[in-house]
């Protein structure tokens, strides 16, 4: 049997840019598609897995971090509370491939992303562990500084994996399935996604 399993993310929870929006807008699709093989009984597998940020990948704060502080700072920071998920590639990976194999059909699955982290913190850290000071108040003659630089539009504090607050344990530690209200991707009356 094949399988279609997208690659979603947080931003799709209560989407606040276009990228939330247009991964909110597949999973709506997804979850349609399965609902119709479903019917038909002919079709892959069609499933969703959702989870926040992984370290190393394209857009990861950790080498923006590394480089700013290379160059002497300072290191940019949007919000002194933000803070975000984070998983490596490898575990990434092999939870979503686990959670395809457990998919017989529409499911959200959420990978469990332990605690979020604060990004100041994770600024401040990345500086010490580079074998450097952090410039701030009570050291100003520290060697990089941390710069906020406030929230860019659409940007969110924390980051949310669940539309309600309902979830169900699945046959893995790590992987939760989100029990959220199926509605069809597309509303019949103007063809527009709801």
């Amino acid at each position: 049997m094949s399988a279609l399993t997208l690659i979603s993310t947080d931003k799709a929870v209560r989407p606040t840019n276009a990228m939330g929006a247009s991964k909110r807008v597949c999973e709506l699709l997804v979850q349609d598609a399965a609902a119709a093989i479903a019917a038909t009984g002919r079709g892959p597998i069609c499933s969703m897995v959702r989870f926040g940020n992984v370290l190393g990948s394209s857009g990861s704060v950790v080498p923006r971090f590394r480089q700013q502080i290379s160059e002497g700072g300072p290191v940019t920071v949007t919000h002194p509370a933000i803070t975000r998920f984070f998983m490596t590639i490898p575990e990434s990976v092999q939870l979503v491939l686990q959670a395809s194999g457990m998919a017989s059909g529409g499911e959200v699955f959420v990978l469990d992303m332990g605690d979020p982290v604060r990004i100041a913190d994770l600024a401040r850290q990345m500086i010490r562990l580079s074998g450097c000071t952090v410039r701030e108040p009570g050291n100003t003659s520290g060697d990089v500084a941390i710069e906020f630089t406030g929230l860019r539009p659409g940007e969110k504090l924390y980051e949310e994996l669940l539309l309600s607050d309902t979830d169900a344990p699945t046959a893995h530690a790590l992987i939760r399935q989100a029990r959220e209200a199926f509605c069809h991707a597309i509303n019949s009356r103007n063809g527009w996604p709801i």
